[in-house]
């Protein structure tokens, strides 16, 4: 096992740690139990990070004495639905699983999204672990207890705040994603960049202290602002306003998730530009980050700004109807304006075609 850095998440009265590192999987059971006394837990993962992984970490489970349940969904957003919220919460019950026992997501951002959220309602409550296998889930989902499922009318409009008691990040998990996931990660790598810390835009070579640095931006974030009620969460939605629009717009599984928050990005970014003062030159730097990873900078045709406006209007981040927007002054210094009208939105959308 290669070196392996933990950052500290210092919440009140449940603080817990995310341990970064490569070969962490197979010594799981022993970092979980020194966090857990249960007995039996549920391993949740999907029906391609499971065939990779989940033998290996009921191994490590079994062997620090818990006994393992392994529930799998399909792969895919469509499996943050109250259908899969139900069908996994039926196997626990099924399995004989109560209020003392212990879930553990092993997957990417849509599995510790499903599984945090029922470990927030199983029971009226249980401990959860997250072992995130992708670069969005391991620098961005798997931190600071955002759990939920998808309605017909939006993203993430069915949850609850939950934190996990460990959070895995096992870098070496990260081989195994296709080009295109591997890439879709750093839209979430380049928003932490452009809201907190300039100088990590120019050191993307080691995962493990690149994977490490995002922890520790978006532990420092939530620490200030566990459940968003400062205005200093919601800087982490740079470029996810109108992203989730167009992911939504899109059908969900048409675009990834960094994939649509990539051309969120490039609308906050020249929305920044014409309504915040960020120089020109930082936007073009933000947007040529994106293009090395071949994330998407270009509105599909398709995609009707009518549909990414009927999106928006039903996303979180309205607020008694007024959009709070993300938007920088400069890189590493952002801020939440409501100055930002529909038509400004509009154009932005439209400046993407």
């Amino acid at each position: 096992m290669s070196d392996v850095i933990e950052v500290p998440v210092p919440l009140a009265g449940h603080s817990y740690r995310v341990v970064v590192g490569s070969g962490l999987l197979p010594c799981a059971g022993a970092r979980i139990r020194a966090v857990s006394q249960a007995s039996r837990c549920a391993l949740v993962t999907d029906s391609i990070v499971g065939p990779l992984y989940a033998e290996m970490v009921r191994r490590s489970l079994e062997e620090s004495g818990f006994d393992v349940v392994i529930i799998t969904v399909p792969s895919g957003e469509s499996s943050k639905s109250l259908t899969q919220v139900a069908f996994v919460c039926d196997a626990m019950i099924e399995a004989g699983l109560d209020r003392s026992a212990l879930l553990v997501a092993l997957g990417g951002g849509v599995v510790g999204d499903l599984a945090g959220f029922i470990a927030a309602i199983y029971y009226r409550g249980i401990p959860f672990v997250q072992i995130p296998t992708t670069i969005v889930a391991q620098v961005d989902s798997s931190i600071g207890g955002k759990t939920g499922v998808n309605a017909a009318g939006g993203k993430n409009l069915l949850g609850a705040f939950h934190q996990p008691v460990l959070v895995l990040a096992d870098v070496s998990t990260l081989s195994t994603l296709p080009e295109r996931e591997f890439n879709e990660g750093f839209a979430e790598v380049i928003k932490h960049a452009a809201i907190r810390d300039r100088a990590m835009l120019d050191q993307f070579d080691d995962l493990t202290s690149l994977v490490a640095r995002n922890v520790a931006i978006k532990a420092a974030i939530v620490t200030e602002d566990e459940f968003e009620t400062k205005g200093v969460r919601a800087l982490l939605n740079f470029g996810h306003t109108i992203g989730h629009g167009i992911e939504a717009a899109a059908g969900y599984g048409r675009f990834l998730h960094g994939e649509a928050i990539s051309l969120g990005l490039v609308a906050a970014c020249r929305l920044s530009v014409q309504k915040a003062g960020l120089p020109p030159a930082d936007a073009d730097l933000l947007i040529s980050m994106l293009a090395r990873y071949r994330l998407p900078l270009v509105l599909p045709s398709y995609i009707s700004t009518d549909n990414i406006l009927q999106a928006l209007r039903k996303d979180k981040k309205f607020h008694a109807g007024a959009v709070r927007f993300v938007l920088l002054r400069a890189l590493g210094e952002a801020f939440v304006s409501s100055e930002i009208t529909e038509k400004d939105i509009v154009n932005a959308i439209e400046g993407l075609r």
